[in-house]
């Protein structure tokens, strides 16, 4: 089972969800029509249930990101990826708060310094934006790069975190 919430937040309604292993995914406003579809491609046959109280510390925690209290996170984590998608997006989840570097540099610190592109392509298919901030993540030519959200959340988080 699939529990889920939806969040108001600074940025738009965040669509929260989560296994009994962990937190799946945080899906932004525009896709949250499509939600259920995006769910059943990782955890095909699960059902989904609205259980506001079983997200309740996710939320908070999220809360306090946006008022600039908190820095971290410290929630359990369900990535239904390839491995090595699940290691860049772990070496993406260790950029500091308030800090960038670049995809060249994220596909080096995950053991395969050639692998920009792959890099990329895991930044892009990020189920937990925010949480995994690949916000951080900008250009190997100092560009501010893509965003699933859209170029505005994305930068709306790098002045948050004072990173611009």
């Amino acid at each position: 089972m699939i529990q889920y919430t939806i969040n108001n937040s600074p940025i738009g309604k965040l669509l929260v969800a989560q296994s009994n292993k962990g937190l799946t995914h945080i899906i932004f406003e525009y896709q949250i029509p499509q939600f259920k579809f995006i769910i059943n491609k990782k955890y095909p046959g699960e059902k989904t249930l609205r259980d506001d109280k079983a997200l309740y510390n996710t939320v908070q925690q999220l809360n306090e990101y946006f008022s600039g209290n908190r820095r971290s996170f410290t929630i359990n984590l369900d990535l239904a990826m390839p491995p090595f998608y699940q290691k860049v997006l772990m070496t993406v989840k260790k950029i500091p708060y308030g800090k960038t570097i670049s995809y060249q540099e994220v596909a080096k610190r995950s053991g395969r310094p050639k692998a920009v592109r792959a890099a990329g392509s895991a930044n892009a298919k990020n189920p937990l934006p925010i949480v995994i901030p690949c916000h951080r993540v900008l250009a190997t030519g100092g560009g501010i790069g893509g965003y699933g959200g859209g170029l505005k959340i994305k930068n709306y988080l790098l002045k948050l975190e004072g990173a611009f």
